[in-house]
């Protein structure tokens, strides 16, 4: 028995399925979505759910165990999911298709917030992370493209333009797959709205739970678990994005991962050197998010 079978054992059916009278949830996707379902699970929760794998480590072994916990929910909870991901059946609509009873499905968005940390974008690549952290930076891929080098510190209006983007980003996510809105959420936890882009903080989290709750139709009170919840990476904050957007809040030079405080300029050569072995996707990172390098070099 593998620790990743006992960590899921209800989802292998090493465990019985949690018995009693509330509903049964099941929420799927990353691991903002785990986030979520320790939330919504918390104490005296009006629903019961079960740890599941992340949509991104599922396999073609994992769907009869996927199905038998399908046969049993009452609601989906789903991050939007394209059809045919990693060519299996596990896009939103064809988990909820799968499902034996007709559960009632709440869709929420997959959070990303560049407010507090302008730079900092997210790129897809076959050749996998980049070293130290698993993010890459706009000012290392522009050196590492040999392009003119983006201000190090960025202006105020560039600060508020990359929020802006981020915003209006958001909104048209939540408008194509019909998510619940979570933008005020964000606005609202200020300074403490996110570590990463892709890493919201409690606050945050704890709000968009409860509105599954809500819109779930089981409304109830969303307590925090008491520890910091997607806690792995912590992103330094320049006191000059605080400024610009108005926040109080800690800003900081050095990276926090996984506990360990490790500087920002170890991460930056780290990522030249892999980007000089890996040609091609500081270009590709760069053609993706030209509109927030743009705002940045302006």
């Amino acid at each position: 028995m593998t620790g990743r079978r006992q960590h899921y054992a209800h989802f292998y059916g090493l465990l019985p399925l949690p018995r009693d009278d509330r509903p049964l949830v099941l929420v799927h996707g990353n691991c903002q979505a785990e986030s979520l379902r320790v939330l919504v699970d918390g104490d005296a929760s009006p629903v019961r759910t079960v740890r599941v794998p992340p949509v991104h480590e599922l396999t073609a072994a994992d769907l009869p165990h996927l199905d038998r916990l399908l046969a049993e929910i009452d609601v989906l909870v789903s991050q939007p999911v394209r059809s045919g991901y990693r060519d299996l059946p596990l896009g939103t609509a064809e988990v909820l298709a799968r499902a034996r009873r007709r559960p009632a499905a709440v869709v929420v968005p997959i959070i990303r917030w560049a407010a507090l940390h302008p730079f900092q974008v997210i790129v897809r690549s076959p050749a996998g992370d980049p070293p130290l952290v698993p993010y890459h930076d706009l000012r290392t891929l522009t050196l590492a493209a040999g392009r003119p080098a983006l201000p190090e510190i960025p202006s105020a209006a560039a600060v508020r333009a990359v929020r802006d983007l981020s915003v209006r980003e958001l909104t048209v996510r939540q408008e194509r797959h019909g998510s619940l809105d979570v933008v005020d959420l964000l606005h609202e936890a200020r300074s403490a709205a996110a570590h990463t882009v892709n890493h919201p903080g409690n606050a945050v989290l704890a709000g968009v739970a409860a509105r599954i709750l809500s819109a779930a139709g089981f409304p109830g009170t969303v307590v925090d678990p008491g520890r910091t919840l997607l806690d792995s990476v912590h992103t330094p904050v320049l006191p000059q994005v605080l400024e610009a957007l108005r926040l109080d809040g800690r800003s900081g030079a050095d990276w926090v991962v996984s506990g360990t405080r490790v500087p920002d300029d170890a991460v930056r050569d780290a990522q030249l050197r892999w980007y000089a072995d890996h040609p091609g996707v500081a270009e590709a990172g760069l053609a993706r998010h030209a509109a927030a390098a743009a705002a940045l070099a302006a």
